[in-house]
């Protein structure tokens, strides 16, 4: 399959909607003068938010179309296939590496964190972005014998790796990268795996509690900032 093609044309066709909660979150962990680089960026979105609060971007991705998109946002971006291709920066070029949702859209997602940890100076930050396969509709799916590939959920038919918060320690400990928080993110717009009563007033802000205080059962999306082992310059 033709993956750049592919995601061509979901760029062409893609509404441009974000979840601009989760973005406020990945933000939260970036700071003026950061040297960042968003592997996978899209259209822009996150980027250029993450500019405009003084860090300096670059980003790559899969889409021709997405780089062209992210260009016209103002973020200096390179259409790049990470499974075949590495990096094309030096050793320890960014304070801080952001994949927001993306890794698990990669065949290689070996390949794909040791180029993220590479390019990370000693000291710096890799955001990770990944949805929660152990979210509790999930683990009630498995129970229950099913695995539905549910559109916007851990389950989208899109994504090809699947991933919960021990595989990932395990993978960033083997990469020399220090796991330093985990958030959580709801997601309650997500139909797939929500009622539409939970969206609103009260019980969203319940939801919100139990994500808080257990993202890896309640969380839509695990947030992970690790610190590159190593003195920082």
């Amino acid at each position: 399959m033709d993956f750049a093609a592919f995601y061509d044309a979901y760029w062409q066709q893609h509404s441009g909607a974000f979840d601009h909660r989760r973005q406020g979150r990945l933000a939260q962990h970036v700071h003026r003068g950061d040297r960042v680089l968003q592997v996978d960026c899209g259209s822009g979105v996150l980027a250029a938010r993450l500019a405009a609060l003084g860090a300096h971007l670059v980003g790559t991705d899969l889409s021709h179309v997405a780089a062209c998109q992210a260009r016209d946002r103002g973020i200096p971006a390179l259409q790049l296939d990470l499974d075949r291709s590495p990096l094309p920066f030096p050793d320890a070029a960014f304070d801080v590496v952001i994949s927001d949702s993306q890794m698990e859209h990669r065949v290689d997602y070996d390949r794909y964190l040791n180029e993220c940890v590479r390019v990370l100076r000693p000291g710096g930050r890799l955001v990770l972005c990944v949805p929660n396969t152990a979210h509790w509709r999930v683990r009630w799916w498995l129970l229950t014998g099913r695995f539905p590939y549910v559109e916007h959920t851990p389950t989208d038919w899109l994504h090809l790796r699947f991933f919960t918060l021990p595989d990932l320690r395990r993978l960033l400990a083997a990469r020399g990268v220090v796991l330093e928080g985990v958030e959580g993110s709801s997601s309650l717009w997500a139909r797939g795996l929500y009622p539409d009563w939970l969206r609103h007033g009260l019980p969203s802000r319940g939801y919100d509690f139990l994500v808080s205080r257990w993202p890896t059962l309640f969380a839509r999306d695990l947030i992970l900032v690790g610190r590159k082992e190593g003195d920082s310059p």
